[in-house]
């Protein structure tokens, strides 16, 4: 095999595997896809629950504004930008906790936290809403075909990232322990 790959393939770690999986997930937001259905949540609570913690909630942050410069900002951006860090913070707290049913309770509660942030911002930020408790009943109300389609792309992109990265991190040693790039241990 080329030495210029074995030299790279000896440098990639758990961490650059992460933040590789992160840069192709956020990236798909570039792509032709359904409204809401994206890989956002997915990557705030994998990168919580995965990235170093001084890049967790970070480094997703700054590549989420990055591709919102590509694709538009709006004036509740922040909002946006506020729930993305809320739905990393529950990626840290799946850290401490990980299992599959903390996966799937930090999935939902990220979605459902996008959801209620970013819809009160549209209810209490624009004209489109009277601002009484019906008026925020009625924004909810209307915006669920939308989260309905962002809990989809969440639960789809979670199963996706914490599977690609479950898989790599297997099979990463095994790999360079083929190619004679690690020594074996006796255990």
């Amino acid at each position: 095999m080329d030495v210029r790959v074995k030299s790279v393939l000896a440098k990639i770690d758990e961490n650059a595997v992460a933040i590789l999986l992160v840069i192709v997930a956020v990236s798909t937001r570039l792509l032709p896809h359904p409204a809401n259905f994206a890989a956002v949540g997915a990557v705030a609570l994998f990168s919580g629950t995965y990235l170093k913690k001084k890049y967790a909630l970070w480094l997703p942050l700054i590549i989420m504004m990055v591709s919102d410069v590509i694709i538009g900002l709006h004036n509740l951006i922040l909002f946006t930008w506020g729930s993305f860090i809320l739905m990393g913070c529950i990626g840290l707290w799946v850290r401490k906790n990980k299992n599959v049913q903390n996966v799937i309770f930090g999935t939902i509660t990220g979605s459902l936290v996008f959801f209620f942030v970013t819809n009160f911002a549209v209810w209490a930020f624009t004209p489109f809403y009277a601002k009484t408790l019906q008026g925020l009943l009625q924004c909810f109300v209307l915006a669920l075909p939308f989260f309905r389609n962002s809990l989809a792309g969440d639960v789809f992109y979670v199963g996706v990232l914490y599977g690609a990265y479950e898989g790599a991190i297997y099979l990463l040693p095994r790999l360079k322990k083929n190619m004679g790039l690690v020594q074996a241990t006796n255990k």
